[in-house]
């Protein structure tokens, strides 16, 4: 069993951590955070009595593992970062809700979410945590607003499309940084969560192009079929890639391999990427021609991981390791 001293916090992936280090308690100055006690080993009841104590002496039949030192994969997340562990004030609880936060927090994905959302949805995580606010439920607002976005662009009304957009947008960041935060993940959550995620921006994309006639800047009929099969065709493109890459290079994310794949995944033609675009674009009033951008930054962008995998598919085939630039 895991026994744990619960004047400590901790992020969540020390516990998987510490599951696979059977006869091992992890320190933090000296004193015993978690401890895994096997089967046949000391008798829980006194290695918790040591906890309580912090008595570290004690549990001389568990090998230590320094939480400032050991060195610990956090690929999950996507980052290089070691996992949280600190002591807990009641009078200052915001230092462990921010790290808990953080530690729920992608290093590598889009602009947007990296430095636009974080801090407005820490606030907003917090609140909905205080209110006892499940992630489905606010992925359930966000599925709303996330079909009154194509309702609004289906009409033309850009601007109010693109409100709806952008509250969906952050209602999708606190929805997993909430269920990390709290521990209450689920595999039907990551579905509905993910599901809405991958199935949206295609018709995100048709619906604004649909609305282009009704805002007074329609496209020719043939050329709109040809820039939405583009801007799909692109989008369905790049996640085949992205799913070649991970099962060529035991589940690696494209995004993470080198330096220079990360630095694009910020700008990649993804959902939040092509929304920054069309808002630059209909800050001149032209939405048509933010669409034809999102087009050609899809194309772009394909290109750019198609490269990419042909590149890492050479290096392999030559015996070179193909290892994240993150390990």
């Amino acid at each position: 069993m895991l026994i744990a001293s619960l004047d400590y916090a901790w992020d969540p992936a020390w516990l998987n951590a510490m599951a696979a280090r059977p006869a091992s308690v992890l320190i933090l100055a000296g004193k015993p955070v978690l401890a895994h006690v096997p089967v046949g080993g000391p008798a829980p009841a006194m290695i918790a009595e040591a906890m309580v104590r912090g008595d570290l002496a004690a549990l001389d039949r568990l090998e230590p593992i320094a939480a400032e030192t050991f060195e610990l994969s956090y690929a999950a997340l996507r980052k290089r970062e070691r996992p949280f562990v600190m002591v807990l004030d009641a009078a200052n609880p915001e230092v462990v809700e921010q790290a808990a936060y953080d530690a729920a927090y992608q290093g590598v994905t889009d602009a947007l979410t990296l430095y636009l959302w974080r801090n407005p949805a820490f606030h907003l995580t917090r609140w909905a945590a205080e209110a006892g606010l499940s992630p489905n439920m606010v992925t359930a607002v966000g599925a709303m607003l996330c079909l009154l976005a194509f309702w609004l662009f289906w009409g033309g009304h850009y601007w109010l499309g693109v409100a709806s957009g952008f509250a969906f947008m952050l209602l999708d960041t606190i929805a997993g940084k909430l269920a990390r935060c709290t521990g209450t993940s689920s595999k039907w959550g990551n579905v509905f969560d993910h599901g809405i995620d991958l199935i949206h921006p295609p018709f995100w994309w048709w619906a604004w192009i649909h609305g282009l006639a009704t805002y007074g800047r329609p496209l020719e009929p043939i050329y709109a079929t040809m820039l939405l099969w583009a801007i799909v065709g692109g989008y369905v493109a790049q996640r085949l890639i992205e799913g070649i890459f991970m099962r060529r290079f035991g589940g690696m994310h494209i995004h993470v391999w080198e330096r220079i794949d990360s630095r694009f995944r910020l700008i990649t033609a993804r959902r939040n990427p092509n929304m920054a675009i069309l808002v630059a674009a209909m800050l001149f009033g032209r939405p048509d021609v933010g669409i034809k951008l999102v087009g050609l930054w899809t194309i772009v962008s394909v290109i750019f991981h198609a490269v990419r995998l042909a590149q890492a598919s050479v290096k392999a085939e030559r015996g070179e390791p193909i290892v994240s630039w993150l390990a």
